[in-house]
């Protein structure tokens, strides 16, 4: 019967800033790095709290496929550069967000206003850009949670 060596893990290289950390360590067996690989991302997202937006409301717009006038991305590509958006939301309430702008503008997380107990940790990632005559008027619930939640449960709750 083989016997596995105990490995001496040593870290290699650690990267840190505000919103990201990487840590490598190793040598490790055959299979070892996917298997704890997995089980670190699972304790991340069962344990680690977090704030994000939840729903998005733009008046005029009824579903994710359509354009809006004046503005140059899609209501899918704004959808996908808000998930990018970093919150801290210091308590458990749900809150809203609100943003407006008229164009000529690149929109920012930095313009959106937010109530008091909660703070945009990057705002400078670009929503949308608005050409001349655009408007953008748009309502965002936010909360603070743990773990990942479908879309299902989040209709659910904000059909509530």
């Amino acid at each position: 019967m083989q016997q596995f060596e105990r490995a001496e893990l040593e870290v290699q290289q650690y990267v840190e800033d505000q919103h990201y950390g990487k840590f490598e360590f190793g040598p490790l067996e055959r299979g070892f790095g996917t298997t704890i690989g997995n089980a670190i991302r699972r304790v991340l997202l069962a344990a680690m709290p977090g704030g994000a937006v939840y729903s998005i409301k733009i008046d005029g717009i009824y579903h994710e496929f359509t354009a809006i006038p004046g503005i140059v991305e899609d209501v899918t590509a704004i959808i996908l550069n808000l998930k990018n958006m970093v919150l801290k939301i210091e308590d458990e309430e749900d809150y809203t967000l609100r943003l407006n702008v008229t164009g000529p503008a690149t929109v920012t997380a930095g313009d959106i206003v937010c109530p008091t107990y909660v703070t945009v940790l990057n705002p400078e990632l670009v929503i949308c850009h608005i050409s001349e005559g655009g408007k953008l008027e748009m309502e965002l619930k936010a909360r603070r949670g743990r773990g990942y939640v479908s879309a299902e449960e989040n209709k659910a709750l904000y059909q509530s």
